[in-house]
């Protein structure tokens, strides 16, 4: 199997990107890959902290397992946002391809420090982790926010500590801050392409840039943002919205039903209908 860094060379020096798609249930999961075969691209799979303690670290690795015998295609699961070192140690442990270790709310020595630690206990565990650390503020939370996110200047990552911190720590992702926002706002975002192109210019090439808080973004920016250096982006909340809004419409429809699999079997299609046009828009289609 290709590893992850091979492939975000491929897409940075290709411009297209990879799609990132958070899941806390093996349907979703299934629907991810369902949608990446389809697509003929990787598939990522990211868990929260909050989604690996509802699935289980060790469950999701296996069912990662599982779906990489069936589809035959590179399959990746990435720790994703775990806010502590301690957090980022336990999917080491499960058998995660991949952490990411955001500790941007701490101060530029700390989040170095505790990157590092991550980075040594992953090479200590399997050569072949991929770690990703992050640099800038994110604003919101996974959800269909009520109110108007405000981005300001000091939430922005500066491409001269972004330098400088992938210097520091060697590692093989970087996530970044350029008007981005957890959640769907009542505004849209404004990225700012020019940032991620001065970032991308100001960090080797083999460190891929990535793009959390990926839904809610227009179109055109996210092309921007890629054609600027972007190669991996991550979506939640649309495909969350998909599929409750769909789960929801299911369960209206069905009162009597109470074999669950059956009731979400169409709220997991629309889910997969989601991820498969995002990753049209970012490029992905026929890489592997």
């Amino acid at each position: 199997m290709m590893a992850l860094e091979e492939i975000l060379l491929h897409a940075t020096r290709e411009h297209w990107s990879t799609g990132h798609f958070n899941a806390s249930e093996s349907d979703h999961m299934r629907a991810i890959c369902e949608a990446a075969k389809e697509a003929g691209t990787p598939a990522i799979i990211g868990t929260s902290e909050g989604e690996a303690k509802h699935l289980g670290y060790d469950i999701a690795a296996s069912i990662r397992d599982g779906l990489r015998k069936e589809f035959q295609i590179p399959i990746f699961l990435n720790a994703d946002h775990h806010k502590s070192v301690e957090a980022a140690k336990a999917a080491i442990d499960a058998g995660y391809d991949s952490i990411h270790i955001d500790l941007s709310a701490l101060p530029f020595e700390e989040n170095v420090a505790g990157v590092n630690e991550v980075i040594e206990y992953a090479r200590r565990k399997e050569s072949g982790i991929s770690v990703e650390g992050e640099l800038g503020y994110l604003r919101g939370d996974s959800k269909i926010q009520k109110e108007k996110i405000e981005v300001k200047a000091e939430d922005y990552t500066n491409p001269d500590e972004a330098k400088k911190f992938v210097a520091l720590t060697g590692v093989n992702r970087l996530a970044i801050a350029v008007g981005n926002i957890h959640g769907i706002s009542l505004d849209e975002p404004a990225l700012d392409v020019e940032r991620i192109r001065a970032i991308r210019e100001a960090v080797p090439e083999e460190v891929a840039l990535v793009l959390h808080a990926g839904s809610g973004i227009p179109d055109e920016q996210i092309k921007a943002a890629i054609e600027a250096g972007i190669a991996n982006i991550h979506i939640n909340t649309d495909i969350r919205v998909a599929f409750v809004n769909e789960l929801r419409k299911t369960i209206g429809e069905h009162l009597d039903e109470v074999a669950m699999y059956k009731l979400d079997a169409s709220a997991a299609g629309a889910m997969k209908e989601v991820i498969i046009g995002k990753l049209k828009l970012f490029g992905a289609s026929n890489k592997v």
